[in-house]
C-alpha cells in the first residue's frame, strides 16, 4: 500500500479528524477547532494491516463437515478458508432453510450499532435492513446496555430518555447558571469523549473548568475519584457502590423534616409526592430513610449528609445520574430519585438546574440540537413482533419459550436457531462470558461480520470479512454536533475484506431480494441520497445548500444550531397546561400507579433502597467496578497503538487501594488473579489511594482470551472482568444490563504467566 497525497477528512465515534495511509500505518490529524482531541485517535494508526485482522472469509470446521446445529466445539474449533462466491451461496442456502423450516422469527439480528460513526455504512442498521426487506423480518433486541433500566423507567417518570439525556441543560447553561452539581456516578471524560455519529469538538472539560471558576461547586458521589476530572475542583463523597439511592433518599429527608423543601414546586409540577412521603418518613413501614439511617449504608456520615442537603436550598441546583448506576442490581432506583432530588428542590426546567439524567456521559448531552435534519438508512419494516431487552441475550439462547417479565407483560423467549451479528462484540459488553459462549453453542448457525478475530468472530460459523471505517466512504453526523464530515476512503480494503453493503447485496441478490435491499443504488448513490434531507434543511432556512459533489469536495459543513431552549422540561415549568409532560398525569411521577399496578417486588411503584443481592462476603470481599476503558471505545481497536500503550506485561491494568494490596502482599505491576465464582483474570495492579479500599476496579474491553482452569470455568489472560460479573437484570421492569458491578478476591499471580493469544487469528486451512 502506498502513501495518499493529501490527508483526507473522515470521522469516528471519538473524533472527527483527517488522515494519510502511509505505507501500512495511517497518520491521524485531530479537527483543529478540537479544543480537547480524544487520543483514541491513536488507535488508528497501527490497525490497517494488524494480524488481528479477518482477510477471507472463513467457516467453522465443524460446521462444515458436520452441518448446522447445536456444537459444543463452537468457541474452540479451526477455520476453514472459503471464497466469496462460495460462502455466500451456503450462508443464502441457510438463511432459506432456517426460514422455510421455522419462519423469520427463528432469526436474531444482532448487532450493537457502534461500529461506525457513518450513516450509511451504520452495521446495525445495514444488517436489520438486509434482514427485513430479504428475509421478512428478524427477532430484534430493544433499549441498550448502558441505559436498559433508564430507558424503561424515565418515561414513566418524566418522558423519554432521549428528552431527559439529550435535549435539556446544556454545558453553556451550566458554565452560566449553575450553582451545585451533585453529579451521582460522576461525570468521567473518558465517557463523554465519545459520541454516536461523531463528535467534533469536546468541550466538557473546558465547562466544568469555567464554570468552577465561576463558582459552581460540583459535588462527585463515586467509589472512584477519578470519575470527576481535576478542572472541576469538585469535592468527593467515596460512596460505598450500589448505594446511591439511599444517600439520595436520605438527602430528601432532611430537606422535607426541616420544611426546605420546595412544597408549591411539588404541589403544581409533581404527581404522587405524598405516596412516596409515606415511604421516606417512615409511615409505611416504620424505617425513616433519614441521614443516620443512610449513613451506615453508603459509609458517609450522617453529619456530612445532614451539612449537603442544608447547603443546596436556594442554590440552582443540578442532579445528573451516570448510567454507571443504572448498570447494577435494581439500576432504575438511583435513576428514579435523581428525578425526585431534583423536585423536591424545585429545580425541574430552570437554566441549569434540574435534573439532566446521564450529563457527562457521552459527548451527545449538555449540547443543543442542531436546527436540520440527518438522514439515516432506512431499516424497513420488521414483519417478526418478537422482541428481547438487549442484555437478555443469553437467556433467550439457554431458555427458549420460558417466560420473561418486561415492562409490565409477561412475554416469552423466541427459540434463536440462527443469529445474524454485524456490528459488535457481545463478549465485550455481555456478562458471565462462560454462560455467553454456552448459550451461542446452542444455535444452528451463527454468521457475524467482523474486521477483526475478536471472540465473536471465533465463535461464529461463518465470519465474513468486512472493510472498516477507514476502508469505505461514508457521512459523518449526528444531530447534537454542527459538523457534517464528508468521510473519505483513507486506504484500500484489506485482504478480502468488502463493505457489509456489498455483502448484503449479493445475498439478496441469491434470495432474489437485491432490488428491495438496495432500491437501485450503490454506495455513492445511497450518500447522496441522504445527504439530500439535510441539504433540504438547509434550503427550507434560506441558508447555502451545496450539492452533495460540492460538499464531498468540501470535506465537512458547519450545520446551524438550534435555540438552546431547555426542552421539555423548560416547557413543561414555563407553561404545564400547555406542555405537559408524556406521563399518565402530564407531571413529574414521584410515584407511579402504572408501576406499582405491576406488582414488581423488585420495582416498587416509588423510588426505594432495595439491597443488591449480590454483595462482598467472606469469599469474594471486595466489589469489583467494571467499568468503560479510558483508551478505547467499548473494545474496539484494542490491538490498535493507543489501547497496547496502556496495558502492562500485555494485560490490562486494574487499580486497586494500597491497603487492599498490602494485605494481599501485592505490589505496584504484580499480575495479579482476580476471581470469583464465574470464573477468574489476570490483570496487571497499579496502586492508587484515591479510592475505596474496599473497591478493585478493572475495565471492559481487553478481548476476551480464555483458557480453562482446573475447576473448568474461564481464566482470561487478557483481563476481560465480564468473566466475572453477573448476568442477571436490573429489575423485572427494565431487565437491563447489571454488569457495572461485581464481587471478587484478589491474589498475586506466582505461575507462569500464560500467553496473550486475543489477536492471533485462528488456525485455519484452505479448501
Amino acid at each position: 500500500m502506498t502513501s495518499s497525497a493529501a490527508f483526507l477528512p473522515h470521522s469516528s465515534h471519538w473524533g472527527v479528524f483527517t488522515a494519510r495511509a502511509e505505507g501500512d500505518t495511517v497518520a491521524v490529524r485531530p479537527y483543529p477547532g478540537d479544543p480537547d482531541p480524544n487520543p483514541i485517535l491513536d488507535n488508528f494508526t497501527n490497525a490497517l494491516r494488524h494480524r488481528a485482522r479477518v482477510t477471507t472469509p472463513m467457516v467453522r470446521r465443524g460446521w462444515l463437515e458436520r452441518g448446522p446445529g447445536p456444537d459444543a466445539t463452537r468457541g474452540s474449533d479451526d477455520f476453514v478458508a472459503m471464497p466469496w462466491a462460495e460462502v455466500l451461496d451456503r450462508l443464502a442456502a441457510e438463511l432459506q432453510r432456517v426460514k422455510d423450516t421455522y419462519g423469520s422469527g427463528a432469526i436474531f439480528g444482532g448487532s450493537y450499532g457502534w461500529s461506525s460513526a457513518g450513516r450509511f455504512h451504520h452495521a446495525q442498521s445495514q444488517v436489520h435492513r438486509f434482514l427485513n426487506t430479504a428475509m421478512g423480518g428478524y427477532v430484534r433486541s430493544v433499549n441498550s446496555y448502558s441505559a436498559g433500566a433508564s430507558a424503561v423507567i424515565l418515561p414513566h417518570v418524566l418522558g423519554s430518555m432521549e428528552q431527559v439525556a439529550r435535549n435539556n441543560v446544556t454545558w453553556e447553561q451550566i458554565v452560566e447558571h449553575s450553582e451545585v452539581v451533585l453529579a451521582f456516578g460522576g461525570m468521567a471524560l473518558k465517557n463523554s469523549r465519545v459520541a454516536s455519529g461523531g463528535i467534533s469538538k469536546h468541550i466538557e472539560r473546558s465547562s466544568m473548568r469555567d464554570a468552577a471558576r465561576r463558582g459552581c461547586r460540583f459535588v462527585s458521589f463515586s467509589p472512584l475519584k477519578s470519575d470527576m476530572p481535576d478542572e472541576a475542583g469538585f469535592e468527593w463523597f467515596p460512596v460505598r457502590p450500589a448505594t446511591d439511592t439511599a444517600l439520595m433518599l436520605a438527602l430528601v429527608h432532611s430537606l422535607v423534616r426541616d420544611g426546605l423543601h420546595d412544597r408549591a414546586f411539588i404541589d403544581q409540577y409533581c404527581d404522587g409526592w405524598s405516596t412516596f412521603e409515606d415511604y421516606l418518613m417512615g409511615r409505611t413501614d416504620g424505617v425513616a430513610k433519614s441521614a443516620a439511617w443512610a449513613a451506615p449504608i453508603c459509609d458517609i456520615s450522617a453529619e456530612q449528609i445532614e451539612a449537603l442537603a442544608k447547603s443546596l436550598p436556594g442554590k440552582r441546583c443540578l442532579v445528573v445520574v451516570a448510567h454507571s448506576l443504572q448498570r447494577a442490581e435494581h439500576g432504575e432506583q438511583p435513576v428514579w430519585m435523581g428525578a425526585v432530588l431534583a423536585a423536591a428542590l424545585g429545580q425541574l426546567g430552570l437554566p441549569g438546574g434540574g435534573y439532566n439524567y446521564a450529563l457527562g456521559t457521552l459527548a451527545h448531552y449538555g449540547k443543543r440540537n442542531n436546527s436540520v435534519p440527518a438522514g439515516a438508512l432506512p431499516q424497513g419494516g420488521n414483519g417478526i413482533r418478537e422482541f428481547i431487552p438487549v442484555a437478555r441475550i443469553t437467556d433467550m439462547l439457554l431458555n427458549p419459550g420460558q417466560p420473561f417479565d418486561y415492562d409490565g407483560k409477561r412475554r416469552n423467549y423466541p427459540h434463536i436457531k440462527m443469529a445474524y451479528w454485524a456490528g459488535g462484540n457481545p463478549f465485550h459488553h455481555h456478562q458471565d462470558l462462560a454462560r455467553l459462549a454456552e448459550g451461542f453453542r446452542t444455535l444452528d448457525t451463527f454468521v457475524v461480520h467482523e474486521i477483526a478475530w475478536t471472540a465473536t468472530a471465533r465463535h461464529a460459523d461463518i465470519v465474513l470479512p468486512c472493510t472498516m471505517t477507514l476502508e469505505r466512504e461514508d457521512i459523518g453526523v449526528t444531530p447534537t454536533d454542527p459538523v457534517m464530515v464528508a468521510m473519505h476512503r483513507i486506504a484500500e480494503p484489506n485482504g478480502l475484506a468488502r463493505d457489509d453493503y456489498d455483502i448484503f447485496t449479493d445475498l439478496a441478490e441469491r434470495l432474489g431480494k437485491r432490488e428491495a435491499f438496495t432500491e437501485g443504488r450503490d454506495t455513492r448513490q445511497w450518500l447522496a441520497h441522504l445527504y439530500e434531507r439535510t441539504r433540504q434543511g438547509l434550503q427550507d432556512q434560506g441558508l447555502e445548500a451545496p450539492s452533495f459533489d460540492e460538499f464531498w469536495a468540501r470535506g465537512n459543513m458547519d450545520l446551524p444550531i438550534g435555540p438552546d431552549d431547555g426542552g421539555m422540561l423548560r416547557a413543561f415549568r414555563q407553561d404545564p397546561v400547555a406542555n405537559p409532560l408524556p406521563t399518565p398525569s402530564g407531571k413529574a411521577q414521584i410515584s407511579s400507579p402504572t408501576v406499582a399496578s405491576f406488582g414488581y417486588a423488585d420495582c416498587p411503584g416509588h423510588p426505594a433502597w432495595l439491597p443488591a443481592k449480590e454483595v462482598p462476603n467472606s469469599d469474594y470481599p471486595l466489589w469489583l467496578v467494571a467499568n468503560q476503558p479510558a483508551s478505547r471505545l467499548h473494545s474496539q481497536l484494542d490491538f490498535g497503538a493507543h489501547s497496547q500503550s496502556t496495558k502492562r506485561q500485555q494485560r490490562e491494568v486494574c487499580t486497586l487501594h494500597p491497603d487492599a494490596a498490602a494485605a494481599r502482599g501485592i505490589a505496584e505491576g504484580d499480575v495479579v488473579r482476580l476471581f470469583n465464582a464465574r470464573g477468574a483474570c489476570l490483570a496487571s495492579a497499579v496502586l492508587s489511594s484515591d479510592m475505596r479500599a474496599d473497591v478493585v476496579q478493572l475495565p471492559t474491553g481487553a478481548w476476551y482470551d480464555p483458557v480453562i482452569q482446573k475447576d473448568g470455568k474461564p481464566l482470561c489472560v487478557h483481563g476481560n472482568p465480564n468473566v466475572l460479573t453477573q448476568d442477571v437484570g436490573t429489575s423485572s421492569l427494565a431487565q437491563g444490563c447489571s454488569g457495572q458491578l461485581g464481587i471478587v478476591q484478589i491474589e498475586k499471580f506466582n505461575g507462569t504467566l500464560p500467553p496473550v493469544r486475543a489477536f492471533e487469528p485462528p488456525a485455519a486451512q484452505t479448501v
